[in-house]
């Protein structure tokens, strides 16, 4: 094996373990808090720890997981403060595209059209997390209606770490809410943005309940 096709498979190795990794945490089977034990890990995918310990290291910088000195790695915690900051900062971003942006050409609103029949998909099947990651490609698809890379970029990582939060209920959402409702709320909001209107836009934005996590 040549010294790049060891990397490629180190590489490879890397992004199976973030994967793998991530949508665990972002699915709610592991708590926030819980030890992420690299042994454990490390059986359960079949890779060393070289591949492992960088995975781990990416998904720090994601904010999904924390470095906690002498004890290890875990899956990341969010205090109530943090995620009223995360709510406010998704808003204001999410409303400075709407009111220097709308409105745009059909054509322009693909990735919104496409994330809604992913969270279709996902929801007839009963997949949760796969609908809950539609719904994120979603906001982040209007957001990157503003064509600003940064601001998107900045946009998605908030949202991931939202999404973190909203992981720990999603077994108890499952128990009380109607899938389908997450489906006609973003298809509402399709509509509108559709529309063009700013005004109407963030007016269905506020009634969109983003926020009914924290209530």
């Amino acid at each position: 094996m040549s010294t790049l096709d060891g990397e490629l498979e180190q590489l490879s190795l890397v992004d199976l373990a973030v994967a793998r990794i991530s949508r665990e945490i972002l699915s709610g089977r592991t708590d926030p808090g819980e030890r992420l034990v690299e042994e454990q890990l490390t059986r359960r995918f079949g890779i060393s720890r070289a591949p492992l310990r960088e995975a781990l290291r990416l998904l720090a910088q994601r904010g999904l997981v924390e470095h906690v000195p002498r004890r290890g790695v875990r899956v990341a915690t969010l205090s109530e403060r943090d995620v009223r900051e995360l709510y406010d900062l998704r808003d204001v971003l999410e409303r400075h595209v709407v009111r220097t942006t709308l409105p745009v050409a059909p054509e322009a609103l693909a990735g919104l059209r496409a994330a809604l029949a992913a969270m279709r998909d996902a929801t007839g099947d009963g997949d949760r997390l796969t609908a809950a990651e539609a719904h994120r490609k979603f906001h982040v698809a209007l957001v990157a209606l503003g064509d600003n890379h940064q601001l998107t970029a900045a946009y998605a990582a908030t949202l991931e770490k939202i999404q973190l939060y909203m992981a720990v209920n999603l077994r108890r959402e499952a128990e009380v809410a109607d899938a389908a409702d997450g489906v006609h709320r973003h298809a509402h909001l399709f509509t509108v943005v559709e529309g063009g209107d700013p005004a109407a836009v963030l007016a269905a934005l506020d009634a969109h309940g983003a926020r009914s996590y924290l209530d």
